[in-house]
């Protein structure tokens, strides 16, 4: 348990590929806009400088990959799989066990709420861990939103500190059992 690759995963307008150094310039490029960044957490610099994310990737992301902290993956659209349009990742932790942005011109589409489906199943499933937890500023209704309709309960409202300043924080929860009980509703709606 807890010792797995990260691997490739798709959806259905998806492919979800491992971060790697060479995504850095097309990261650089699309990353730094307010609108993305406001609702990250402080320690993302502001304005974000030339070479951040070659820099990010190769000495805080990539290592723990390699020790099996976190996992992360690039979000591209299978329409065409070459350009980035975002990123998620999953961290082990007691809290903030997902993380996510999306480029301006892909957001309110869906698009994250589908990544973020394969990775609960990947954290649930592939990895084994019996709770997923989420910080969100509470300004962030899209993320917030995101959180609600996959099932998620609102476990506690604290302060925390993001680019835009100190918020009022959202702490989501979901348990494997329920994410398989939320999936399983999903399903038979479907059918």
């Amino acid at each position: 348990m807890y010792d797995c690759q990260t691997i490739d995963g798709q959806t259905a307008r998806l492919i979800l590929r491992p971060l790697g150094i060479e995504d850095a310039p097309e990261i650089q490029e699309l990353f730094p806009r307010w609108e993305i960044v406001r609702y990250l957490r402080s320690v993302i610099p502001w304005p974000y400088p030339a070479g951040a994310a070659f820099r990010y990737i190769r000495e805080l992301a990539l290592p723990a990959v390699v020790r099996g902290d976190q996992w992360f993956w690039t979000l591209r659209l299978r329409s065409d799989p070459q350009r980035i349009i975002g990123i998620i990742n999953l961290r082990r932790g007691p809290y903030d066990n997902r993380g996510f942005w999306l480029g301006l011109p892909w957001q309110r589409r869906g698009l994250m709420s589908e990544a973020c489906v394969w990775a609960n199943d990947y954290w649930f499933e592939t990895l084994g861990f019996p709770v997923l937890r989420v910080a969100k500023a509470r300004d962030n209704t899209a993320s917030c939103r995101i959180s609600f309709s996959q099932g998620m309960r609102l476990v506690a409202v604290e302060e925390r500190d993001y680019v835009s300043g100190r918020l009022a924080t959202e702490l989501w929860e979901i348990t494997a059992e329920e994410w398989r009980a939320w999936k399983a509703r999903g399903a038979q709606e479907s059918a």
